[in-house]
């Protein structure tokens, strides 16, 4: 395989938040301003939006697409953008998919469907459905403690037939499933849990789809290039080292920490929209020890 087919959209990237005004609105400029600074400061290859750390379930479709344009604008010319569009509706998610391929989107991220537990052939047709409609790379994302139902091996390795199926992001948490996937497919593995990346790296994964990156990013692109050099030792210093932010920004919903710390520093993001709440100032001031624990103080 070339490069390009193991890595589909790089190694790393980062699952955006995206940026609301005080008064709620989505925040466009903010967007564009938040993924440069995530491409140009923090190394990212590529950019998810409109994935649950971007708030899509409490986000309207016109939102999402402007939210897709603005970042598609301000970095498509050097970094990937990848369009969260998974929902529990197969026609909802193709109208979505189609609307994110017309707004420039790269690639798409299809999240298993949720609350309604489909059959694993409910799961293939859901998917093939959604990649047969558009011409852009679709990545998988696997993680049944949010969706109620796992992707299996099997139909994981059905999905890496379709021409247009080209990863997963996991958070599965299975490194035996995933590593069958990968004995018996051409399937590229990001990792969906930002601790879990060398782990994965480990039995053939070729990245991470991150949260904590929002800071993390350079020290996780410095992880994923110290191991694929051979350097494993500094590969597990950094995975060290960076333990405690990539595991601190899920001590509460992972939004709401990203966003109080970009709002510490005053990168855009905002509040987030109910049912989230706002950090506390307890939980505010336990983000800033881990993330001087990691190195990174806020």
């Amino acid at each position: 395989m070339t490069n390009n087919a193991q890595r589909p959209f790089g190694r790393l990237l980062t699952a955006m938040v995206t940026p609301f005004g005080a008064d709620g609105a989505v925040d466009a400029d903010g967007a564009a301003r938040l993924a440069a600074y995530l491409v140009d400061e923090q190394r990212n290859d590529a950019l998810v939006v409109n994935g649950t750390t971007g708030e899509s379930p409490t986000t309207t479709d016109a939102e999402k697409d402007a939210v897709i344009r603005a970042v598609v604008e301000a970095v498509g010319d050097r970094a990937q953008v990848v369009a969260g569009v998974g929902t529990f509706s197969t026609h909802h998610t193709v109208e979505l998919a189609r609307s994110a391929e017309k707004a420039g989107a790269h690639g798409l991220l299809v999240v298993s469907p949720y609350y309604n537990k489909p059959p694993q052939a409910g799961l293939v047709k859901h998917f093939t459905t959604v990649a047969d409609a558009v011409d852009v790379p679709v990545l998988l994302y696997d993680i049944p403690h949010r969706t109620g139902v796992a992707i299996s091996t099997d139909t994981m390795v059905t999905l890496a037939g379709h021409p247009r199926i080209v990863g997963v992001k996991d958070a599965k948490g299975d490194l035996a499933a995933a590593s069958w996937v990968m004995h018996r497919a051409e399937f590229a593995y990001y990792s969906g849990d930002d601790a879990a990346t060398l782990p994965l790296l480990s039995i053939g994964g070729v990245g991470v789809v991150g949260t904590s990156t929002h800071f993390t990013g350079v020290g996780t692109k410095d992880l994923i290039e110290a191991y694929e050099r051979g350097d494993v030792a500094e590969a597990r210093r950094l995975h060290q080292t960076l333990l405690p932010l990539y595991t601190g920004i899920f001590r509460t919903q992972g939004t709401i920490l990203v966003k109080a710390g970009l709002n510490v520093r005053g990168l855009p993001a905002g509040p987030v929209r109910p049912p989230l709440v706002d950090a506390t100032e307890a939980e505010l001031a336990q983000l800033r020890i881990d993330c001087a624990d990691a190195g990174l103080p806020l």
